[in-house]
């Protein structure tokens, strides 16, 4: 999977955040509001191919968690962000 290059990671005021335009008049406008943690994964997968596995092992690499951490927050971030659209 790869990070839809349409989306730009924006600091607003001191935070990370994404928005994602509504694609219709009907779809409002969407803020998503990145951690440390999100922001750096996003630094180190934009423009790159990935996996899940990919991102647990730079969650070990980065932090101080046990696997099993890191492997929920790698599989959480994929999946917010496929539920968004925002990797392909």
């Amino acid at each position: 999977m790869r990070i839809d290059k349409r989306h730009t990671l924006r600091d607003v005021v001191g935070e990370k955040m994404l928005l994602i335009q509504g694609r219709t008049d009907a779809e409002k406008t969407k803020v998503i509001a990145f951690n440390e943690s999100s922001a750096m994964l996003w630094e180190a997968f934009l423009d790159k191919d990935f996996t899940v596995e990919e991102v647990k092992q730079k969650l070990l690499d980065t932090y101080e968690v046990d696997e099993a951490t890191a492997a929920n927050d790698a599989a959480q971030w994929v999946k917010t962000l496929q539920e968004h659209k925002i990797i392909l």
